[in-house]
This record gives C-alpha cells, sequence and structure tokens, in this order.
C-alpha cells in the first residue's frame, strides 16, 4: 500500500525479521528497546540515500584525497514524547552528535484528538535535516501536530519516520505534509475503535518503559 510520491515503505528482510519479534507479546522490555533501536538504525540508513554530502581533504597513509561526508552538525533528531525516545539511540549510531530535541503530545481518550504539551528544539534547528521519529502512526494527529510545530519554528527539512503505521494514518500525514518524506518500515491492516493499531504491538510506550 503506497499511493503517495512522499512515502517510503521499506520492504527489507531483516526489518520484518526484527518487526516479528517485536510484536509478539511475550517479548521482554530489554528486548523490545533494542529492537526498537536496530530497526531504526536500519531504517535511518536507508533514509538518507539523499543526504547531501561536502568534500573534505583526508590525508591517507599513502596520499591526499578528496572524499565526501555529511556536514558537521546538519542532523537534528526530535523524537515524539514519549514512545519517540525509543528510536534516539538508533539514530545516534548513525549520526552521533546529532543534537536533540523533543516534543510531547498526548492523546485526548475520548476524541483521540493530539495537544502539545512541551516543546524544545535546539539553536540553530532551522538550518538542519530533522529526524521526527515515533514507533506507531496511528491517526496520524499527534505526527501532523508536530509537523506543523517544527515549521512554525522554522525547519525547512524534515524526515519522519514511523516503524509501524495504519493506512489511514499514513494517509493524513502523506496529505497534510506532502513536502515531508515519510519512512515506513511496516504498514497494518487498520485501526481499532480505539485507535490502536491491528495487530499492531500494543502500546509501544509501555512496552518501552515498562509501564501499564
Amino acid at each position: 500500500m503506497n499511493n503517495y510520491p512522499n512515502v517510503f515503505v521499506f520492504d527489507h528482510p531483516l526489518i520484518k525479521h526484527k518487526v516479528s519479534i517485536l510484536r509478539d507479546k511475550n517479548t521482554g522490555m530489554k528486548q523490545f528497546r533494542e529492537l526498537i533501536e536496530e530497526i531504526t538504525t536500519v531504517m535511518t540508513y536507508e533514509s538518507m540515500r539523499d543526504v547531501e554530502l561536502e568534500p573534505v581533504e583526508v590525508e591517507t597513509p599513502l596520499e591526499k584525497t578528496v572524499q565526501w561526508r555529511v556536514p558537521e552538525e546538519s542532523i537534528a533528531i526530535v523524537p515524539i514524547l514519549r514512545a519517540g525516545l525509543g528510536m534516539v539511540n538508533g539514530v545516534h549510531k548513525v549520526f552521533p552528535t546529532a543534537r536533540v530535541g523533543h516534543i510531547g503530545m498526548y492523546r485526548d481518550e475520548e476524541t483521540l484528538e493530539p495537544h502539545e504539551y512541551y516543546c524544545k528544539l535546539p539553536d540553530g534547528i532551522q538550518d538542519k535535516t530533522v529526524f521526527l521519529v515515533d514507533p506507531m502512526l496511528a491517526t496520524g494527529g499527534s505526527a501532523c501536530d508536530a509537523l506543523a510545530a517544527l515549521k512554525k519554528r522554522g525547519v525547512k527539512h524534515i524526515k519522519f519516520m514511523a516503524i509501524i503505521a495504519a493506512p489511514s494514518g499514513i494517509e493524513a500525514v502523506a496529505n497534510a505534509h506532502s513536502d515531508v518524506p515519510v519512512y515506513i518500515s511496516t504498514v497494518d491492516r487498520c485501526l481499532n475503535e480505539n485507535g490502536y493499531i491491528l495487530p499492531g504491538l500494543g502500546d509501544a510506550g509501555d512496552r518501552l518503559f515498562g509501564t501499564k
């Protein structure tokens, strides 16, 4: 399922393998957290195929040569609290010096509408490529609002990554933010009456942090 030019669904055997373990209700908190990080790292590699590089001169043991690198301080990570925190280390494996901001969103249990309660971003974020991360893309409300919050603060280059998504969430984000590349590892069937993804993996935040 992908009818949107800005949406990229990965078809990677390693991701499929790890997602199958991630879904299992018997997978414990430690392994769940490690799997989220590992999947995010693979997704980060895949999502950076279009990154802009700059030339640098490197001296090897034999000679000087011009090589290509991602510019320093050009990457930032913004998790949507709280479950998005589980993906930060996965991006940091690729970009260990990336600054981290935070956007806090909560969902009204009756209306399922998202509300922003916190936003703290690194200085100069408007000039960085920002990875907005959240393991689950359900209704798309939180993702849409977080993307709007970043744009309102001048961010121009955003990549949104979610591990598991419902078709309705993909549709909402793709239509509201057609200029933002959206990277998904797995598209699930639908949402239930409570807005949870089916078959999904339950509440990602609870499973990451051992809460109920």
